[in-house]
């Protein structure tokens, strides 16, 4: 096919191929009138909107059109993946201005092979393609990408590149403290580039920026002996992004610690910082600053928040029906301990926050002491430990006793003290809620007699404990339907099945595709194990009491184990037995 590429045309085969109707193909052409103009066909037909009358449906976006067209001009469709594109690389195939005359970006270098590939926004015109293969010596292969994404990438590709190799040419300045142990050996000082060069700052702009578009909960930067790794954690899964020059990535911690407002000549032990910016779309974000000793330098981990957590509905947590009701009683009592229990990352906050906006009306005065303060509402009274005057949790909990509260939140019970305020300010008529750390909401019990609390206290406060995890979902757009393996099956419930849930005869398993990266999953959702402290619990809660005594009983009510409430999500098609047996803990029957 040689027709060139028009909006026009576009619309004639999808008519053609029978994705449109008529109707559709009339009414297309007068709305293209009120589309701008500078776009590329392909984003001025994905901005109409269409759906695909004979699929379901399907709306017809810039990604199902440019495999549609890829199809027709028989070239291969590539969907631009930034996290495993090597930047340094396909950024030296060509400039920046070569890159842009002829509306393509190089993506991909195979050295074994001697070939590239190269995303054109343009199938029908690739006369480039002969001149370019005399200059790198190499075979090209040209593919056909999103156009809007082709145009991004070129963007921040080549702006990253020239970030990096600006900041490799500045004149370096002589630090003669010891960053790392290779340079204590040497008996030399480091060289390190400027943390407030242009370059530098347009490096932590651009990394900033990345990390929110990949959806990443956490930025890692680790350095090594000649380079530094960046890595984003996504959906529970580190993926590696890029590796800077050593110096650079010193100064690129440097850059994040002066923007988290942390002493820039402290390296020798851990700090912490905080900072708030914006995401692309104008959304505030904050982040969570972190730097670690390490042989090679400081190792930096910036924990990103997410915004959609405060204005997250509590239908949207994952809870199964009869779980979310008892919750919702259990934090809507008027005195008693509530606790959440797992480990850093398992969702605790995002239920924390959430269950807190329910509760926070103007009918009630909710007062937190956190450390540190993770997510800043206008509906809660927040206090930060500062541990340098003495202000921890305990006193926290005390100084906020005197100011009138109805529910008190306290960030985590971490020892005595705290346990013995949080049940006094339970006995004098509060609702606290916390968190604990512990494998699951039985073992909250005798982590509290453990580390301290009386267990009569304890019986006379404690509502409720509901464990979590966080397991990835399937990707919607490949997961594939199978046979139930039984013996899979079992090892994930056993014999724990309270309710109704039978064994299905099909679930589904990961494929991978371009929406997911190839992993087969997209996103992450809740499992749950909560248990309520009733009469009958209350007799086994004693000095000598046994986990597997208290979760026997409390299954007995009830209960259902984490990998139970796994199986449901299992059963319902939205993740897998393997998933689930990952996160949930390996033998708590």
């Amino acid at each position: 096919m040689t027709s060139p590429l028009s909006t026009f045309h576009i619309l004639k085969l999808l008519l053609k191929a029978d994705w449109i109707s008529d109707e559709q193909f009339e009414t297309a052409k007068i709305h293209l009138r009120q589309v701008d103009p500078k776009l590329h066909p392909v984003e001025q037909v994905a901005h109409l909107s269409l759906t695909r009358h004979d699929h379901h449906q399907k709306i017809i976006d810039e990604e199902v059109l440019t495999r549609f067209l890829a199809g027709l001009y028989k070239l291969p469709y590539y969907r631009i993946d930034p996290l495993k594109v090597h930047v340094d690389e396909v950024t030296q195939v060509m400039s920046y201005a070569y890159a842009q005359r002829h509306n393509i970006l190089a993506v991909e270098v195979n050295e074994q092979e001697n070939s590239v590939k190269v995303a054109v926004m343009n199938p029908d015109d690739l006369g480039w393609r002969e001149s370019l293969g005399q200059v790198v010596s190499k075979d090209i292969i040209p593919v056909f990408a999103n156009p809007a994404a082709i145009k991004r990438y070129q963007k921040e590709f080549y702006q990253l590149s020239a970030s990096v190799a600006g900041a490799k040419g500045t004149k370096l300045q002589n630090d003669t403290s010891v960053t790392n142990l290779e340079q204590l050996i040497e008996l030399k000082g480091s060289d390190e580039a400027d943390a407030n060069d242009k370059h530098i700052v347009q490096i932590v702009d651009w990394l900033l920026q990345y990390a929110f578009k990949e959806r990443a909960s956490d930025i890692h930067i680790e350095p090594r002996r000649e380079v530094g790794k960046i890595r984003f954690r996504i959906d529970g899964v580190l993926h590696n992004v890029y590796e800077l020059p050593i110096a650079i990535t010193h100064a690129v911690i440097s850059r994040l610690k002066i923007l988290g407002r942390m002493d820039l000549a402290e390296r020798r032990k851990p700090l912490d910082g905080r900072v708030k910016t914006k995401a692309p779309n104008g959304q505030e974000i904050e982040l969570r600053l972190s730097t670690l000793p390490t042989a090679f330098g400081e190792k930096f981990v910036g924990r990103i928040f997410d915004p959609t957590v405060l204005t997250r509905e509590f239908s949207e947590l994952g809870l199964e029906p009869e779980t979310e009701h008892t919750w919702r009683e259990m934090i809507g009592q008027s005195t008693g301990i509530v606790l959440l229990t797992g480990p850093t990352g398992s969702g605790k906050t995002t239920t924390l926050y959430t269950s807190l906006k329910l509760l926070a009306t103007s009918e009630v005065n909710v007062c937190t002491i956190e450390d540190p303060i993770e997510m800043v509402d206008p509906k809660l009274n927040q206090m930060q430990v500062h541990h340098d005057i003495n202000l921890d949790f305990a006193a926290g909990v005390k100084a906020l006793l005197r100011q009138d509260p109805d529910i008190i939140m306290i960030g985590e019970i971490r020892d005595q003290e705290t346990a013995q305020m949080a049940v006094q300010a339970a006995l004098t008529g509060h609702l606290v809620i916390s968190t604990l750390h512990t494998n699951d909401a039985p073992s909250a019990m005798t982590r509290l007699i453990e580390v301290g609390v009386e267990p009569y206290l304890l019986n006379a406060t404690m509502l409720g404990v509901m464990a979590q995890r966080l397991v990835r979902t399937l990707c919607n757009h490949c997961k594939r339907r199978v046979e139930v393996n039984s013996d899979a099956w079992d090892s994930l419930v056993g014999d724990n099945l309270n309710g109704t849930l039978e064994k299905p005869e099909y679930i589904y398993e990961p494929a991978g595709c371009d929406e997911c990266r190839h992993t087969g999953y997209q996103g992450r959702q809740g499992i749950y194990e909560l248990m309520s402290v009733t009469d009958e619990l209350k007799t086994l809660v004693h000095d000598d009491a046994e986990i597997r005594t208290l979760r026997k009983q409390a299954q007995k009510q009830g209960m259902n184990l984490l990998r139970v409430s796994g199986a449901y999500k299992v059963a319902q098609g939205l993740t897998t037995i393997e998933e689930v047996l990952r996160v949930s803990p390996r033998d708590n029957n």
